[in-house]
């Protein structure tokens, strides 16, 4: 069975900021929209902390995919280049669900 605690933590992450935007902005005052919008806010800052890495691989990879679409490389070249990819990727995106 694979391993769940990455998105178990992930979630728990999101949700953390998620209260924590709620209770900040219960107490202060202001309209309803600019409360909602400050959750909405902290709730994209979680989750763009939490995809960074993949972001930052998916970046990277998109990169090197060009560049052995490209034709220049000779297979084994192509390869190589490939398999070092894959061996620098974060451990945090490595055989592990975005979700």
């Amino acid at each position: 069975m694979q391993n769940d605690q990455p998105k178990t933590d992930r979630y728990i992450a999101i949700a953390r900021a998620c209260l924590k935007a709620i209770n900040d902005t219960a107490a202060k005052a202001g309209s309803r929209e600019e409360k909602i919008e400050a959750v909405y806010r902290a709730i994209d800052q979680a989750f763009q902390a939490e995809f960074a890495d993949y972001q930052q691989s998916v970046a990277i990879m998109a990169t090197v995919l060009e560049r052995i679409a490209s034709g220049e490389l000779d297979a084994a070249k192509a390869a190589d280049l490939a398999r070092k990819t894959l061996d620098q990727q974060p451990a945090a995106t490595r055989n592990a669900l975005m979700h």
